[in-house]
């Protein structure tokens, strides 16, 4: 059996790495051999439960098909979100919790997609159909996913199959997880850090929306303010970014983690669009207000396409 390779998507989250990590140990368990690689360098909250759990960051490929065969997806199906030559490598193996979109095999795969809040969710009881025991630091790391892609179990994704992973995982790894969870998520938080780059397109990805080419990216916040006091510097590298890859629109979704509330900032293209999706006109800083919008996969993707495919 030759090695294969376990990705998430590009601009990993701690949801795509660890997702990797999680899947590749669960494989290597059932008689596989693989090894999990990112696609991109873990950000700051991710490095945060990288440390506290003491683990290590899987290693970034650009490329794979100059390393093996085949490959299993995690956290993502969508070529234009995963490595460039996806396409020159089989797919055997797809655990996912998104939409399904232009994604075809030439082959049959194993493949579970469930609508849950966090595709580490959907590992965690693939390990529970195996019977197979969760070491206590990858409990956390897994746990750390959870956490991050459901804002702490607040946002509108979580579903009860989140909510149970999470009481099991923090027993293995024997963390309080609301007090855990919140000192991770501000990790994440620290805007200071980042360049201009890192906030608009460190957790972004590319849709293919009725023929238009939408980047939509999200950044967490303790405060709106300390995102948009940066705006005309942050609109210039979107517009750098758009021109350098072709985008015809791109939005960036800044969350309050504290109170659920996200502003939506958009340029380029489709203006009328994005308003239709939110029934809302956008203000003279190219910007509206979205209460309670957490979550790209469920309220913010759903709502574009069908305004872009009406």
């Amino acid at each position: 059996m030759s090695k294969e390779l376990v990705f998430g998507h590009q601009n990993p989250d701690t949801d795509a790495i660890t997702a990797a990590m999680a899947f590749s140990y669960l494989q290597n368990q059932l008689g596989y051999e693989t090894e999990a690689v990112a696609l991109g360098e873990p950000n700051d909250e991710t490095k945060f439960a990288l440390d506290h759990f003491d683990m290590k960051a899987p290693r970034v490929v650009k490329t794979v098909a100059n390393e093996v065969d085949k490959v299993m997806l995690v956290d993502h199906n969508e070529p234009q979100q995963s490595v460039e030559d996806i396409d020159k490598v089989q797919v055997t193996h797809l655990v996912d919790h998104h939409r399904i979109a232009n994604f075809n095999t030439a082959q049959p795969l194993w493949a579970t997609v469930r609508p849950y809040g966090c595709v580490s969710t959907v590992i965690y009881e693939l390990f529970e159909d195996k019977h197979i025991d969760i070491p206590a630091n990858l409990a956390g790391m897994m746990l750390s996913a959870i956490i991050s892609d459901t804002l702490l179990l607040k946002s509108p994704t979580t579903t009860d199959h989140d909510r149970e992973a999470v009481k099991a995982l923090a027993k293995i790894a024997d963390v309080d997880y609301e007090d855990y969870g919140i000192k991770m998520l501000k990790a994440g938080t620290n805007l200071d850090a980042k360049s201009d780059n890192d906030i608009v397109d460190g957790d972004a990805k590319s849709f293919e929306l009725n023929g238009s080419t939408i980047r939509i990216g999200q950044v967490n916040t303790v405060d709106l303010d300390d995102v948009f006091v940066r705006q005309t510097d942050l609109e210039k590298e979107m517009k750098s970014l758009m021109d350098q890859n072709g985008y015809d629109t791109f939005i960036l979704i800044a969350t309050n983690i504290l109170n659920s509330d996200s502003d939506l900032l958009v340029v380029g293209d489709n203006t009328d669009k994005v308003e239709k999706a939110f029934g809302k006109k956008l203000n003279d800083a190219h910007r509206m207000n979205l209460p309670g919008v957490v979550s790209r996969k469920k309220q913010v993707v759903p709502p574009l396409t069908d305004a872009f495919e009406g």
